[in-house]
């Protein structure tokens, strides 16, 4: 294991006995932080800051500097992954990501291809090397990479949302051309994971963020067994599953082999270690609402999660990402609290 000033996200990880639990937040390189929106101004777009390695770089590191997290995560998109692949995607303040064309035929697939992975996606692992020494041993970094059934949501969708109701009607009426473009997409996706890790990521995160549109029977054949190949092939680093919405699947996932379970602010961190006894590290899951509160209110309901989850294996996080309106000092005061338990 590499030598860091500070390791308990790496050792909370690989369960080992850690003096307080460590603490990130998802999105924590992000609009929440007025450092984040003045850098993306100096960008121009969303797409040039993560595509501009001193830039994603630059905003990576600050939430060390100006939060004290236990760790980076890199500055990326979940949707590098189908740009690489041939589908480029375009994002819009107020919009968020879209697609120009989406895959519906044989025909759409065909034109996809998965070489060069490395290549395309080397302003990623320029970004990550940049950050490896920036940080030099301070924290540990997290590399990421959207999970195949997500990916393809937006592949098939062309945009965000709320039922992925094309998404969905592809695996029921075309199942042979939805296999075969998840199988596309987790090949890349662990093309992309072992890029990472090559060049610096000490851990990396899988975010299935739509899980909770499929039901049990279509995520156990559509979800699962992609998820179980990445997490197979990804073992140099601990690796985290994150579900968001993937409660009625725990006992799948709980059996994948993974390092860490992430856990939505809606589960029971009870209720999952049934699934995974000590086996696995949890990481979660205040709700992110939580932090529009008072600091007595956060300190409290932040002590009432630990005290949930015990202080070994266990990584302190939100049960999802931060909201942009969110106070920097609220948020501080969340980290402030588990750091200080």
């Amino acid at each position: 294991m590499n030598q860091f000033k500070n390791d308990l996200l790496l050792r909370a990880a690989l369960g080992e006995t850690v003096s307080r639990p460590p603490v990130w937040v998802m999105r924590q390189a992000g609009r929440v932080l007025p450092e984040y929106r003045k850098t993306r101004e100096q960008a121009g777009s969303f797409k040039k800051l993560v595509t501009t390695p001193e830039l994603a770089c630059e905003v990576t590191i600050q939430p060390v500097d100006i939060l004290g997290v236990d760790a980076a995560i890199i500055f990326s998109d979940i949707l590098v992954i189908p740009e690489a692949l041939g589908l480029p995607y375009e994002m819009e303040e107020g919009r968020g990501p879209y697609f120009n064309r989406v895959i519906e035929t044989e025909n759409d697939l065909s034109k996809l291809s998965s070489s060069d992975i490395e290549d395309k996606l080397s302003y990623v692992s320029e970004a990550i090397e940049l950050t490896t020494r920036a940080l030099a041993g301070r924290v540990p970094l997290i590399g990421f990479a959207g999970a195949p059934w997500t990916v393809f949501c937006y592949m098939t969708e062309g945009k965000g949302s709320k039922e992925f109701g094309r998404a969905r009607r592809m695996l029921l009426e075309n199942p042979k051309l939805a296999h075969s473009l998840l199988s596309m997409i987790t090949e890349a996706t662990i093309a992309y994971l072992k890029i990472q890790v090559k060049a610096g990521a000490n851990l990396v995160q899988v975010f299935d963020s739509w899980a909770g549109v499929l039901n049990k029977k279509l995520y156990k054949e559509f979800a699962i067994p992609y998820l179980k190949k990445i997490a197979t092939e990804i073992q140099e680093v601990p690796l985290t599953v994150f579900a968001k919405g993937g409660w009625y699947a725990m006992e799948e996932l709980a059996a994948l082999p993974c390092r860490t379970l992430g856990l939505d602010w809606q589960m029971d961190p009870n209720w999952v270690r049934n699934f995974t006894g000590e086996s696995k590290t949890l990481q979660g899951n205040l709700d992110p609402a939580m932090l529009y509160g008072n600091f007595d209110l956060i300190r409290s309901e932040t002590r009432e999660m630990i005290k949930n989850f015990g202080t070994q294996r266990y990584i302190a996080n939100l049960g999802h990402g931060v909201y942009p309106d969110i106070k920097p000092d609220n948020l501080k005061c969340f980290i402030e609290t588990i750091q200080s338990s």
